[in-house]
């Protein structure tokens, strides 16, 4: 647990200075409190980008269904 919020820090502080950065999780509360967008992926392609601001893990988990 203290680890994965040492992540989010430095994720957070990273931001916080301008850098880009890819993180990978099935975490979905996480991605929206950290993310600013997300490309949410079904069967190995893009089945959208979404805004973390404006968007619900119900609308993540139907577009992750996408393709399968």
């Amino acid at each position: 647990v203290g680890c994965k919020y040492q992540i989010c820090q430095l994720i957070s502080e990273l931001a916080n200075w301008g850098k880009g950065l890819v993180k990978v999780s099935s975490e979905m509360p996480k991605h929206l409190a950290v993310c600013d967008r997300i490309l949410v992926m079904s069967g190995g392609q893009v089945a959208n980008e979404v805004d973390a601001r404006n968007t619900t893990q119900e609308e993540i988990l139907t577009l992750a269904a996408k393709y399968v």
